[in-house]
């Protein structure tokens, strides 16, 4: 079935549809007839929508805690704003191309002239900066291998440029100028608030308490707050910037990790994996040195029936939220139904925190904990599944994992025919 429509859905359709509807009347007195005409007025929708959507797409990387839940998370917000920015762009481009047919039946001189006037005519040449800015900005998305998380950072700055020019470009020419103010206070505001405001307002002081590795290669950290931490729920996560200079890598850049401390505790705990050279270099934090948090974000466990039973399925680092709601367990267990724990792991060796999922199953008879290893059974199976859970396709399922083990695992529940309703996941590809 479709994913839920979340309100913040209904409220970025609005905001970009508010200056086609305001521009609308005047969309339709256009000079000319037939193809000319109507090419005219594609180019002109396309142009209207396409910067609408630029503007929404800049405002919505406001980020701010909380407001992420209109839209069904950050992760999911921030894959709107993925999408949203690249129909922009889809839509700058064909505003071009539409507006040159419309002329090219009159000539090809007269096409060229409305692609390049001559300089005098400001505008039109601050769209193709804008343009060419955009381009610039989104070309690292275009790549088929990984993107560098930092550089694609710095250049998608660029996109604050291509914003501005576009504005340029289309204020002098449209006399309905209120909904376009609005949109760009918004975008403006957003960018001012997180560039320059969010990482001095919005951010939490703590001192890293404790460092205690896990595998070779996942470490998970113990954080003391400053002064007052934040208030989180199982299944969230952090932005997390350390401000260690001696690391060698990730020093005052931001990252996000889950929680995996219960809600309360003393102590905000993070399970780290090194998957780039700023989580390597976070595997040697120095006790005592400082960080900064900025969240809480996301809602995995927000959305359930009270009374249904769970299905934890976690896999390679996204067993933290697990862990962190097995921990809440431990001390709330009459916040709980009954939960099945799948630990899906490699070999024994990758099953971090299994000696301590298993006290807390073993202590609390809410959960059960059943540890899968690949390197003996192979991939899950729907099998393997109802002989350690039988009703599992009656529960509230909850995934989280390595993007291919998601993919797998949900066509494996499609197959036994889990409704998709009861599955939630969460992923953090925001790139």
């Amino acid at each position: 079935m479709p994913r839920k429509i979340e309100p913040g859905d209904i409220l970025l359709a609005v905001l970009v549809l508010t200056p086609l509807a305001m521009a609308g009347p005047r969309l339709w007195e256009l000079p000319g007839d037939g193809a000319i005409w109507l090419l005219s007025l594609a180019g002109r929708v396309t142009g209207v929508l396409g910067l609408s959507a630029l503007l929404v797409t800049a405002a919505m990387c406001v980020r701010l805690p909380g407001l992420d839940r209109w839209f069904g998370g950050l992760p999911r917000l921030w894959l709107l704003h993925r999408r949203l920015g690249f129909s922009a762009f889809l839509l700058i481009l064909g505003h071009v191309l539409l507006l040159s047919f419309a002329a090219l039946p009159l000539s090809l001189e007269q096409a060229l002239r409305v692609l390049f006037p001559p300089l005098a005519h400001a505008p039109i040449w601050a769209g193709w900066l804008a343009l060419a800015a955009l381009i610039v900005a989104l070309a690292p998305t275009f790549q088929v291998s990984a993107i560098h998380y930092q550089r694609w950072k710095r250049q998608h700055l660029l996109s604050a440029a291509a914003l501005l020019l576009a504005l340029l470009h289309a204020l002098p020419l449209i006399p309905e100028r209120a909904a376009w103010w609005l949109l760009s206070l918004l975008a403006l505001a957003a960018i001012a608030w997180r560039k320059l405001l969010a990482p001095v307002l919005a951010r939490r002081e703590y001192r890293v308490a404790q460092v205690t590795p896990l595998a070779a290669d996942v470490v998970e950290i113990s954080l003391a707050p400053k002064h007052q931490g934040i208030v989180h729920s199982a299944g969230q996560f952090v932005y997390l910037t350390p401000q260690d200079p001696s690391l060698d890598a990730g020093y005052a850049e931001e990252h996000p990790f889950t929680v995996s401390s219960a809600p309360g505790a003393g102590e905000l705990k993070l399970g780290i994996k090194a998957l780039g050279d700023a989580s390597l270099a976070l595997q040697t934090l120095t006790p005592g040195s400082r960080v900064q948090v900025e969240g809480p974000y996301g809602q995995f466990f927000a959305r359930r029936a009270a009374q249904r039973k769970q299905l934890w399925l976690g896999g390679g680092i996204g067993i933290t939220p697990f862990v962190g709601a097995a921990r809440h367990l431990a001390e709330r267990p009459d916040h709980f139904t009954h939960v099945a724990l799948f630990y899906l792991a490699n070999r024994p060796a990758r099953a971090y925190y299994h000696e301590e999922l298993e006290r807390i199953a073993s202590a609390h008879e809410q959960l059960s904990l059943c540890i899968h290893y690949f390197s003996c059974c192979g991939p899950l199976s729907e099998a393997f599944l109802r002989e350690h859970c039988p009703d599992f396709a009656e529960r509230e399922l909850y995934i989280c994992g390595p993007p291919a083990m998601l993919e797998y695992l949900h066509g494996l529940l499609a197959t036994a025919g889990v409704d998709r309703a009861f599955i939630h996941t969460e992923a953090f590809d925001f790139l």
